[in-house]
C-alpha cells in the first residue's frame, strides 16, 4: 500500500488520460485505445515536461514499468498452457530468425556508420528481443552509460508507435489471418506494449479474433532469448577485458588493476519475475478449466489488462520526448528504422515459407 500512496498521483494522471482513450478505443476499433494513450501522452509531454512534474514523475514512471507488467500477468488469467505449447513451439524458428537478423543487421551498421559499440548493440538487443526490458537487461552487461541507453530506449519506442499504428493496417492489405497476425506482431514488434496494442487494434478490427493472445504469448517466447544474448554478451564483454589487461600488463610489464569491474550476468535481473507470474497465472486457469470452471469467469481479468495497458500507453508517451529523440543524431534513428523494417520482413518472409500466412 506505502508503494501505491508513493505513487498515486502519477498513477491518478495516467488514469485519467487512457479512460477517454479508452472510449476512443471502443469508439475507433482500427486505432485502439492503447494508440490513442501513446499519442495524446506525447503531446501532453511536449507542453509537461518531466523536470516541472514533481512526485507525479515517479507515479508516471510506476506505471509504465510495474501496471504493465501487472497487465500481462492478468492477461494469463485468459489462458492455458496448451495454447501456450502450441502456438510457441510454432513461433520459434520465426523468432530465431527475427533475433538474427536483427542481430546481424545492428552489427553490420555499427562497422557501415561508424556508431558507438553500446548504442548499437543496445539498439539490437531492444529490436531483437523486447525493447526496454532487453535494454535494461543488457546495459549492465555491457556497461553502457544513461545517455547511451535513454538514446536507445527512445529510438525502441519510436519504431514500437510506429509498429502499433501501421501494422495492423499492413496485415489487412496483406490479408493475414488472426493467428497469423498475433505470430507477426509477437515477433515483429519490438516492446511487450506495442505488442499488445498492435494486437488489440488488430481485435478491435476483427471482433472475434484473439490476435493478442497470441501475440503476447510469442512475445514472452521472444523475451527468453534475454538469457542467451546477456550471457554471451558477458562473456565477450569479459574476454575482451582480459585482451586489454594483457596488453596493459605487457606495456608496464605488470598485471593491470581492473577498477571498472564487469557487473556480469544476472538470471535475476535477465528474467523479469512478471514472466513467471504470468506462467502462473496460466497454469491456475488450465488447472481451473480442467476442473470445470468456465473459461468467461476469467473475462473480467483480460477487461482489467486491457485498460492497464492503455495507461501503461499513456506513461510511455509522456516519458517520450520527440524534439530531443529528433535531435539527439540520424544514425541510432537510420538503425533503428532498419533493423525494424528486417525484422518485419524477415517475420512475413518465414511465415510465408512456412505456411503460417
Amino acid at each position: 500500500m506505502t508503494i501505491l500512496k508513493q505513487n498515486a498521483l502519477g498513477i491518478g494522471v495516467c488514469a485519467l488520460i487512457a479512460i477517454p482513450c479508452w472510449f476512443l478505443g471502443e469508439a475507433v476499433p482500427v486505432v485502439g485505445g492503447p494508440v490513442f494513450a501513446i499519442l495524446l501522452g506525447m503531446v501532453i509531454a511536449l507542453f509537461w515536461k518531466q523536470s516541472s512534474r514533481g512526485n507525479v514523475q515517479t507515479g508516471i514512471g510506476f506505471t509504465a514499468k510495474k501496471i504493465l507488467q501487472c497487465a500481462v500477468v492478468l492477461l494469463g488469467f485468459g489462458l492455458n498452457l496448451t495454447q501456450i505449447a502450441r502456438v510457441g513451439a510454432e513461433s520459434l524458428p520465426i523468432i530465431l530468425t527475427t533475433i538474427s537478423t536483427a542481430l546481424i543487421m545492428a552489427y553490420l551498421l555499427h562497422k557501415l556508420l561508424h556508431m558507438d559499440s553500446a548504442i548499437s548493440t543496445l539498439i539490437g538487443v531492444g529490436s531483437s528481443i523486447c525493447g526496454g526490458s532487453a535494454i535494461a537487461a543488457t546495459a549492465p552487461v555491457i556497461r553502457a552509460k544513461d545517455e547511451e541507453v535513454a538514446q536507445s530506449i527512445s529510438v525502441i519506442f519510436l519504431f514500437n508507435v510506429l509498429a502499433a499504428l501501421i501494422f495492423p493496417t499492413l496485415g489487412n492489405l496483406l490479408g493475414m489471418s488472426n493467428e497469423g497476425f498475433g505470430l507477426f506482431a509477437g515477433t515483429a514488434v519490438n516492446d511487450t506494449s506495442s505488442v499488445t496494442a498492435a494486437a488489440a487494434a488488430w481485435d478491435g478490427m476483427h471482433p472475434g479474433s484473439n490476435a493478442l493472445d497470441d501475440a503476447t504469448i510469442v512475445k514472452l517466447t521472444r523475451t527468453l532469448a534475454i538469457i542467451p544474448i546477456t550471457l554471451v554478451l558477458s562473456m565477450l564483454i569479459a574476454r575482451r577485458d582480459n585482451a586489454q589487461f594483457a596488453a596493459e600488463a605487457a606495456r608496464n610489464h605488470s598485471v593491470a588493476q581492473h577498477e571498472n569491474a564487469c557487473e556480469g550476468f544476472s538470471l535475476k535481473r535477465a528474467f523479469p519475475l512478471f514472466i513467471l507470474f504470468f506462467i502462473l497465472a496460466s497454469v491456475i486457469t488450465t488447472l481451473c478449466v480442467a476442473l470445470g470452471a468456465d473459461a468467461s469467469w476469467f473475462a473480467p481479468f483480460k477487461t482489467l489488462s486491457k485498460f492497464f495497458i492503455v495507461m501503461a500507453m499513456a506513461a510511455i508517451g509522456l516519458n517520450t520526448n520527440l524534439v530531443k529523440l529528433v535531435k539527439s543524431g540520424g544514425k541510432p534513428i537510420l538503425m533503428g528504422f532498419c533493423c525494424w523494417v528486417a525484422i518485419a520482413a524477415a517475420s512475413l518472409g518465414m511465415q510465408a515459407v512456412l505456411g503460417l500466412w
